[in-house]
């Protein structure tokens, strides 16, 4: 009965992993079915997979990076001085 109960819990874990697909398990799936529309296959097919894993989403911005946020957050602080531009300077690169 216990073995019953505990193979049950692990088939509903499972069964709910599997029906929350992250984020990265959409991108997989999504480039393997462009994948297979544009009938990719060997070493064309591993390339496209390749560029398109690493993609950034088309509806997700791309992430600034962290020189890039300095960059603007800089521009962003002209004409502020001494305490006042480190906090500004502080709260803009946490964000």
């Amino acid at each position: 009965m216990l073995k019953q109960s505990l193979l049950g819990g692990v088939l509903a874990l499972v069964l709910a992993t599997a029906a929350h697909a992250g984020p990265q398990q959409e991108k997989m799936a999504a480039c393997n079915k462009d994948a297979g529309t544009q009938s990719l296959k060997g070493d064309a097919r591993k390339a496209f997979m390749s560029t398109c894993l690493k993609a950034a989403p088309a509806s997700a911005p791309a992430a600034m990076t962290q020189q890039d946020k300095m960059k603007q957050c800089n521009k962003d602080a002209t004409g502020k001085k001494g305490d006042e531009r480190k906090a500004f300077m502080s709260s803009c690169l946490k964000k």
